[in-house]
């Protein structure tokens, strides 16, 4: 192991530390501010590895790395960033870059990777990717840079890819990116939304069917694997799959070749499959409504969303970049002041990214003023509150509901429980016709948890349609 590392740091106390650090592990580090004093460095020593900023006294550390990389090809590169965005990270990836280390970062970790890097004298090879611009993966926080990082390690590679996240944390700008930023970018991205299709569709939509395999099957149609070939499948809301389509899509996986409905023929299809869910799947498997063994084939590199209210120093930014892009699509051009970012980064935003976006929608179209200032802001976060004051009034309404019911003593719990639940089926019922798989996907629950409730609570779903 070549135990020499030279550092490039232009912020003296940082390198202090790092510099502290190696020379406890026994490395000999040269140090310097910039790159002409880098090459100069390079030029006179064998490095067993380098640590470089990207924002140098004279320049940006990273747009030269490719003349580093050709003159130098074995020496490990670890690159430390304040430019905390997904793009630092995928042209550190480009550029050969052994590990990538936004700041602040754990320093035990930096020395780990540094030992790791002097003892490996090679590089992961480079990416032929597209920049990140244009990618709306915004943010700097902690939460997001763990994300990137997982990214860019999933360039060169075809694993499976599980995202876990609430809805509207962004798992589909995340699949686009992996694709995007991947060897397959020339290959189509084929997105399919398993809670979105019909039960007794969902095959024939992923697999396709031959003529005549079912009523109004009128013709040979290819279903998303297929059309996938080459590229990216993105099979979202994986929880709220069948049990039937679950047992096809595993063999598929396991021996990637499908077979259409109605079909005999065996097809080898091609594809790269990132699956994403908001859902618990652990608790799905122990009552069998999710495969176990499709858990574990789809869950090899897991990727976890943070909720909004958990990145909330990302908040301002993604504010910023909806009302650029309301303008691209014809809003009015709109900015946000400093204390409307305040009032927005307090917020808890129970619908995540996706909220968020639609508030600064409304307020490019609604603002009198070319500045969106923090009592427009408020004014639109009232206006939205109507489901949380109305879940307040409902809540005190219960309260004194219950303070006054006679119910029998060790019976307070079911008998309420049974009262507030009966409404809300027989809305769900009410919404989808009658339709007991519609009404449990609109619910969240189980299909068995509905029909054993509405057979508890003595509830008809055909009074209410079809069933």
């Amino acid at each position: 192991m070549n135990r020499k590392a030279l550092l490039v740091e232009d912020d003296a106390a940082i390198a202090t530390v790092i510099r502290a650090a190696l020379e406890d592990e026994g490395f000999r580090v040269d140090a310097c501010d910039t790159i002409v004093a880098r090459d100069a460095a390079l030029a006179t020593g064998a490095y067993g590895v380098m640590l470089t900023d990207v924002m140098l006294l004279d320049g940006d550390g990273l747009a030269t790395l490719d003349r580093v990389r050709e003159t130098y090809p074995e020496m490990p590169v670890i690159i430390l960033s304040a430019q905390n965005t997904l793009d630092t990270a995928i042209r550190a990836s480009d550029g050969g870059a052994f590990e990538y280390f936004p700041k602040p970062f754990d320093l035990d970790e930096l020395v780990r990777a540094t030992l790791q890097a002097a003892d490996s004298r090679k590089t992961a090879p480079a990416v032929d990717a597209d920049p990140a611009e244009g990618l709306p993966l915004i943010g700097r926080s902690a939460a997001m840079q763990d994300v990137y990082r997982l990214i860019t390690r999933l360039l060169n590679n075809d694993l499976t890819v599980l995202i876990l996240g609430e809805s509207g944390t962004g798992k589909e700008l995340v699949a686009e990116a992996i694709h995007q930023l991947g060897a397959r970018k020339a290959a189509p991205f084929v997105a399919v939304n398993t809670a979105a299709i019909p039960r007794e569709l969902i095959e024939s939509e992923l697999f396709g069917h031959e003529k005549g395999a079912f009523t109004g099957a009128t013709a040979r149609t290819i279903g998303k694997f297929e059309q996938a070939d080459g590229g990216t499948l993105f099979l979202d809301e994986i929880g709220d799959m069948p049990a039937e389509a679950q047992t096809r899509l595993l063999r598929a996986l396991q021996s990637g070749r499908i077979r259409r409905v109605g079909g005999r023929e065996e097809i080898a299809v091609d594809v790269r499959i990132v699956a994403a869910t908001n859902r618990d799947l652990l608790p799905m498997i122990a009552d069998g409504s999710f495969r176990e063994d499709l858990y574990y084939r789809l869950n090899v590199v897991p990727i976890k969303l943070p909720p909004l209210r958990e990145r909330t120093d990302d908040v301002p930014a993604l504010a910023r970049h909806f009302l650029v892009t309301a303008a691209q699509d014809g809003l009015p051009q709109r900015s946000l002041s400093d204390d409307a970012a305040r009032l927005l980064s307090n917020q808890p935003w129970r619908g995540n990214v996706r909220e968020l976006q639609n508030l600064m929608l409304r307020a490019a179209l609604m603002a009198r003023d070319d500045v969106i200032d923090a009592a427009t802001v408020e004014g639109l976060l009232d206006d939205g509150a109507g489901g949380a004051t109305s879940s307040r009034d409902i809540a005190k309404a219960v309260e004194q509901w219950i303070a006054t019911a006679s119910f029998p003593e060790g019976e307070v719990y079911h008998s309420a429980l049974a009262e507030l639940e009966r409404p809300v089926f027989c809305h769900a019922l009410q919404k989808t016709g009658g339709n007991q798989v519609k009404a449990a996907r609109l619910l969240g629950i189980n299909r068995n948890t509905l029909r054993k409730r509405l057979s508890d609570l003595d509830i008809d779903p055909d009074s209410f349609g079809h069933s």
